[in-house]
């Protein structure tokens, strides 16, 4: 088969690859229909985590059809349309067992495109495929569907659930990429009285105007008078970089939250001669999928306007030109790139 391989940083190649294999009986093999790139496969391709070793395929995003599934498999059979967490979960574990399945102790968590090769290729073997899927109805397009994998339930559970986005709150979003934007659009659900998004990057902006913000703008004036004022209620870090951190506390309230949902690759300072005596609450994690199941049906049931989001598409074997167009997103207004077989 054909796949994009991490050969070390600054280097992937579209490469032919041994086929995967049932190697557990938990196993399942998927056609990969379709895929995407998250902003940590870049961070990958820069040399931000270290622990990817060369020759790994990368990715964690992938709908698919299953062409096989190991004999403890009990819910799928070939032929059968799924959605592949980022997350492999094994159901069992005490951390599974507390819905916590980024966490899973027995071999499970981000593995997929980290550990193990992943699903930039055409084909993909999901570990723990029982918990680690989820069948995609078929009113559900497959462009829409592949949000569902990471970029959605991220937004949700590192971002809003954890900021405990509420009601009336002012919401402020730093960095409008998929994942902040996704961010602003399930926010939404929780009728905030204003979500602002800062970026910088005026084609990000646009984006997040469409998106339905109150404001969109470069760090400038609305954060100057938050800082000053009574500040936001919620924070959502979504940039991943250092001065994104550092702005999201000059941002947030006394009492308020910082909900961290971006992936820092370089450390990152922590105020606290101005944070200590203000109450407010720093959130991290990496995201668990486990409300995959809540935000299909509210996509399956046009509750989730995310189509926006997908903005560029490309065929499978046109991966490194993908990569290039959403590596200078902030330039080429790329948001979620998506390839199809």
């Amino acid at each position: 088969m054909r796949a994009l391989v991490y050969h070390g940083p600054g280097q992937i190649s579209w490469d032919t690859v041994p086929d995967p294999a049932i190697e557990d009986a938990t196993d399942a093999i998927v056609r990969v229909d379709v895929t995407t790139i998250c902003g940590s496969d870049l961070r990958i391709l820069r040399g931000d985590l270290p622990e990817v070793k060369p020759g790994t395929v990368l990715g964690h995003e992938a709908v698919g059809e299953v062409v096989e599934a190991g004999r403890d498999v009990h819910h799928l059979r070939p032929g059968d349309q799924v959605i592949v967490s980022a997350v492999s979960a094994c159901g069992r574990c005490r951390e599974c067992r507390n819905t916590t399945l980024g966490q899973c102790s027995a071999g499970g968590g981000w593995i997929l495109g980290n550990e193990i090769h992943g699903t930039q290729s055409e084909l993909v073997r999901v570990p723990f495929a029982d918990h680690s899927t989820h069948r995609r109805p078929q009113n559900v397009p497959l462009d829409e569907a592949v949000l569902l994998c990471d970029v959605l339930p991220t937004a949700y559970e590192v971002g809003v659930r954890n900021g405990h986005v509420s009601p009336g709150d002012t919401v402020v979003v730093v960095g409008a990429g998929p994942v902040g934007l996704a961010s602003v659009i399930i926010a939404r659900l929780y009728s905030p009285r204003r979500v602002v998004v800062v970026d910088l990057s005026t084609a990000r902006l646009e984006a997040a105007t469409r998106v339905g913000v109150d404001a969109a703008e470069l760090p400038g004036k609305v954060i100057a008078d938050l800082s000053e004022g009574p500040g936001a209620d919620v924070v959502i870090e979504a940039s991943g970089e250092p001065d994104g951190f550092v702005l999201s506390t000059r941002a947030v309230r006394t009492g308020g939250h910082i909900a961290n949902i971006g992936v820092h690759g370089k450390p990152v300072t922590l105020h606290l001669e101005s944070l200590w005596r203000k109450n407010v609450t720093i959130s991290t994690g990496q995201v668990d999928t486990s409300s995959t199941p809540w935000l299909l049906g509210l996509m399956r049931y046009g509750d989730l306007p995310v189509s926006g989001l997908v903005t560029h598409t490309f065929p499978l074997d046109r991966m490194e030109d993908a990569y290039e167009a959403f590596a200078h997103g902030t330039t080429t207004g790329a948001l979620k790139v998506v390839l199809h077989r």
